[in-house]
């Protein structure tokens, strides 16, 4: 019975062990993330252990590809196979399922409702919505593709776009929708400048009297803007003040669910 009670205590042990060698391992390819590249020395001072235990960490990362090493034994960094693994699960990735909890959550907080957009040619796609509590109306957003220059997610969408993008856009008509709808190329241009100054962009009253909105950009693992998050309302509920604090809302949002796609801010 003794022998036995040793021998599970042991199993138990090792199990704590490799479970912790898991965790440095994850902890390297995150230090390594941030820095870019770094020795050794660096990396176990990080880890809080001694340098020859980094030093096996690091060779067996980098026997699997998942970090290389400078000639002459100098400083480690991300491997290819990293890249490999990451542009796997990336493939996976679907904004509009991870983006489900992200947009319900700010619907939530914001107490209005919540869409993500995606560039659809020269329109922006509402492939997802959430609606708050003090959301009574009922529209529907879901699949309707609403025009890019009187939109805060079309904005934002046309914002990030090449330049090529941007201008085959400012060249076509831009339909007036109210008395509110920016209809000028220049004006346009200088709208897009201020939503990359910005980091979100707005709309009030442009798509319809009494709707105003704010939408911030969402990032794939390569830092490409994939998706528009917004939170619209009625004026009377989104007037400057409460836009101001929405936009934060919402470019918080925006940035959790970028992470959710894999980008690292």
């Amino acid at each position: 019975m003794g022998a036995a009670t040793q021998g599970s205590g042991r199993q138990a042990r090792g199990a704590a062990g490799s479970v912790q060698s898991v965790d440095r391992a994850v902890s390297v390819l995150e230090i390594l993330a941030r820095h870019g590249e770094t020795g050794v020395t660096e990396i176990a001072e990080e880890l809080g252990v001694h340098k020859s235990t980094a030093f096996r960490l690091l060779g067996v990362l980098e026997a699997r590809g998942l970090v290389s090493q400078e000639q002459d034994r100098g400083k480690y960094y991300l491997g290819p196979g990293v890249l490999r693994l990451a542009g796997a699960a990336a493939s996976r990735l679907d904004i509009s399922q991870e983006g489900a909890p992200v947009c319900r959550d700010l619907a939530e907080h914001a107490g209005e409702t919540a869409n993500i957009a995606v560039l659809d040619d020269d329109a922006a796609v509402n492939i997802m919505q959430a609606r708050g509590s003090s959301s009574v109306t009922a529209q529907n957003w879901l699949g309707r593709r609403t025009p890019l220059h009187a939109t805060s997610s079309g904005k934002t969408l046309l914002a990030y776009q090449p330049k090529s993008v941007q201008e085959s856009a400012l060249t076509r008509k831009l339909p007036r929708l109210t008395d509110h709808t920016i209809t000028s190329p220049a004006e346009l241009r200088a709208e897009l400048k201020s939503v990359l100054k910005s980091g979100y962009g707005m709309a009030r009253d442009e798509l319809e009297i009494g709707l105003h909105a704010v939408a911030a950009p969402v990032r794939a693992h390569d830092g490409k803007v994939i998706g528009a998050i917004s939170v619209s309302g009625p004026s009377y509920r989104l007037e400057e003040e409460q836009l101001q604090e929405v936009a934060k809302r919402t470019m918080a949002a925006a940035q959790d669910l970028s992470r959710r796609m894999g980008y690292a801010y």
